[in-house]
Parts: structure tokens; sequence; C-alpha cells
């Protein structure tokens, strides 16, 4: 389907209701929009939030999730930040972890940048290349209902699984999460039980 005529979901609504569902995830996040949106939901100790890597929420996540293996790890970045990464998705795909959940939140544009067209809205279909990668579980959400699939796949840990959700267009107000780097790494760390440094 046509990313200009399908239906769309409300991003900010949507990752508030998913993160409810999941309180106990650890949670990367894609530098930008994802970041704004997971801190509009509410900040956590467990959301370590990205402000630079371009590209680095999912190999971010991956470590997360090999170095934690009992708990669930969630990933929630843009269609941008996950095009520039997208490497990572075949060493995901070859690693295999059961507690790693990837949510791209896909509108089709550039939102840091000046809202330029991204690779999403041009023809690459990125449920596919995940698939291509090895990522079996990869599938596209476009409506709030679709929240409860990826919940109840996060809480079953059966598998990595890649979700791209298409998100409106519009940008929501700004909600800016911590800046200090040293903080929100140190209080996650203490958050897994971790000594910081």
């Amino acid at each position: 389907m046509n990313q200009t005529t399908q239906q769309r979901a409300d991003r900010r609504e949507f990752v508030a209701r998913l993160l409810v569902g999941v309180p106990d995830a650890l949670v990367i996040t894609g530098l930008g929009s994802a970041a704004y949106d997971v801190f509009a939901a509410g900040d956590r100790d467990r959301n370590y939030y990205l402000w630079g890597a371009m590209g680095g929420a999912a190999p971010m996540g991956l470590g997360l999730a090999l170095a934690q293996p009992d708990k669930p790890v969630v990933v929630i970045t843009g269609d941008g930040e996950q095009l520039m990464g997208i490497g990572s998705l075949a060493t995901i795909g070859a690693k295999q972890p059961k507690n790693l959940t990837i949510v791209v939140l896909d509108n089709g544009h550039f939102g840091e940048t000046g809202m330029q067209r991204s690779h999403s809205s041009l023809g690459t279909d990125l449920v596919a290349v995940a698939k291509g990668f090895g990522i079996a579980d990869a599938f596209t959400i476009d409506s709030l209902a679709g929240c409860n699939d990826i919940t109840d796949r996060i809480q079953a840990r059966a598998g990595v699984a890649f979700a791209q959700v298409f998100i409106e267009v519009e940008e929501p107000p700004r909600k800016l999460p911590p800046r200090d780097g040293p903080f929100i790494k140190n209080r996650f760390r203490t958050a897994l039980g971790l000594q910081p440094f």
C-alpha cells in the first residue's frame, strides 16, 4: 500500500499505550522524535535516551538484550534513524535475542533535519529488509489497536520482533528528556542493579 494513502497512528498515543503495556521493559530510544515521544509518555529510570549516534539505537538494544537476557528490551526509533543503522539488523538476525523488540515509528520523513522524505516513503520496505536479514517476526502496524500485538510479543520474549508502525506525519511539540549523558547512563545502570561509573 502506498504510504501516502495508508492509515496511520498518532505517534504519542501509540508510544504511551505501548509503554503502559510493558512497564518493566528496558527502553532504548533513537535520537530525535522517538526520544521525545518516550519522554512525553513518562520519564523512567529504565529509559535510555540517545541524543546522538544516529543509527545506534538498534545495535545498542542488541547489546543490552544479550547482556540482560532475562529482561525485555525495546528499541523505539524512527525510520530515518533505523535506515542509518540498517546493517545492525543483519547482526540482530544472526544473534536472534529472544528478548529484543524493535519498534520503528515510520512517518516517511527525516523529522530532525527538515522533514525531507525518507527512503521508507520512496519505496524501501523495512519489513522486507528485516526479514531479509533473518528477522522472521517482522510486521507492520497502522493503528493504535496494533499496540497489543507488540506488547504481547514483548511480554512473551519468544524471539526478536521488528514492528514498522506507520504514524502520522505531523510533529507534536517537543518534550525534551535529560541531555546529561552521564546522568542517563548512571541512572540506567543503577536501575539494572549495576554500579555507576
